[in-house]
């Protein structure tokens, strides 16, 4: 395996490890709120996460780019604040990885914490846990499963994205060349059988993460309660 491949493949690592990260993060109080709301503001804002599920991601990652142009004030204000340029740098990678997979991690979360009976929260609350406690003891212990399935596809989606992160990232080997841009750079070199090694890799590698949910989902240990 080349160097230019080792470094495509922890590129990937980092890219997909930081960006699930910021995704339960960001989504678990996201998913929170969406499960316990019913209103117009709700279903708008559940339709904006879930876009990237319907929306080609050329364009979805045509619409980063320019917010992340340096004619932005959010590009802007990066350029300020760190001396370089957002677009085309690992930090844009990260931005259009998050808004990208937000949905594969919201979803799940949302759907289990829909399930969690209103009652033990309730009895939680009689015994005097403020909200957060209630969360972290009553909530986190039932949804841990959907966790763990939230975080893998979330990886996993991070992992095999290519058209958001070429329109925002480019090519750039080392700085946001990416498993599937290296695939892509590799055919078009006429360099099949770098370009099989990698994607065969990619493909072991998705087919082992879906037999390990699947099997966890069937073998699960708890049931919520009806």
């Amino acid at each position: 395996m080349t160097e230019g491949e080792l470094g495509a493949i922890w590129l990937t690592i980092k890219l997909a490890s930081v960006t699930t990260v910021f995704l339960l993060l960001l989504g678990t109080p996201l998913a929170w709120w969406l499960s316990r709301r019913r209103s117009n503001i709700s279903a708008f804002i559940e339709s904006v996460v879930a876009l990237p599920l319907i929306l080609p991601p050329t364009v979805l990652g045509f619409y980063l780019l320019l917010m992340l142009a340096p004619q932005t004030a959010l590009g802007e204000f990066w350029q300020k604040l760190t001396g370089s340029q957002l677009a085309f740098s690992f930090s844009a990678l990260v931005i259009g990885s998050v808004i990208y997979s937000l949905p594969f991690v919201v979803q799940p979360l949302q759907a289990a914490f829909s399930r969690v009976p209103h009652g033990l929260l309730q009895a939680a609350a009689t015994l005097g846990a403020p909200p957060l406690d209630q969360f972290l003891s009553v909530v986190l212990p039932l949804c841990r499963r959907s966790f763990i399935t939230a975080a893998s596809l979330g990886f996993a989606h991070t992992v095999g994205e290519f058209g958001v992160v070429l329109m925002i990232g480019g090519n750039i080997p080392g700085e946001t060349q990416v498993i599937s841009i290296a695939i892509y750079d590799q055919v078009e070199s006429l360099q099949y059988g770098n370009a099989h090694r990698l994607a065969a890799g990619l493909l072991l590698f998705s087919a082992a993460l879906l037999f390990f949910l699947y099997r966890s989902n069937r073998q699960s240990f708890w049931r919520l309660p009806e």
